[in-house]
């Protein structure tokens, strides 16, 4: 998903980032929508330098309308805490806004329902770095699937493929490759 001009590729217009969280608050382009407690656009400053970018809400996101409160974003705050990063400092967003049932991954239909609103923030906020948390994120931006050999690595300049935060939950031994990816994005957004 390239960076273009929202005038020329994106449907989705908006003036600020609050009119695109309204947008996505009262969205109605997928099946989701008539299921979700909550829409959750995303949250973090307008000017983020990092944006971390997930696959779709959980049952704690949904109830809450936040990214990132539940289980896998406590693991995600630690990460984010052992190598210096403030959560209030990055973006955090997912590739589908509202929680498919069940927590399964979301389909090619509800991806594609909100990619003009991802495209709209990336526009928006246009981070330096962009990280990929697994294989949702990484094939729907990148196209490219299998985190685990392509954790660590930059695509395009800024988009940074590591580990979703609920991978560590099955699997403590990611976790220092989670939080190496993290301070990579760091320093490449403190570079840039």
């Amino acid at each position: 998903m390239e960076k273009t001009k929202a005038s020329e590729s994106n449907p989705i217009m908006s003036s600020s980032i609050q009119d695109l969280e309204t947008m996505i608050r009262t969205c109605k382009r997928c099946p989701l929508s008539e299921s979700r407690t909550c829409a959750v656009p995303g949250e973090g400053p307008e000017n983020a330098k990092i944006l971390l970018l997930g696959e779709a809400p959980g049952k704690d996101e949904d109830l809450s309308g936040k990214p990132f409160v539940g289980r896998s974003g406590k693991i995600l705050d630690q990460c984010l805490a052992e190598v210096g990063i403030d959560r209030s400092s990055v973006f955090i967003t997912n590739v589908v806004k509202c929680r498919p049932p069940q927590n399964r991954n979301p389909n090619a239909k509800e991806e594609k329902a909100c990619r003009p609103y991802l495209r709209a923030q990336l526009e928006m906020i246009d981070p330096k770095v962009v990280c990929l948390l697994g294989n949702v994120a990484t094939k729907a931006v990148l196209g490219k699937v299998g985190v685990t050999s392509l954790h660590g690595q930059v695509f395009k300049g800024r988009f940074l493929v590591t580990f979703h935060p609920s991978a560590i939950l099955r699997n403590r031994n990611l976790k220092p490759l989670l939080v190496s990816d993290l301070l990579a994005a760091k320093e490449m957004a403190d570079r840039m």
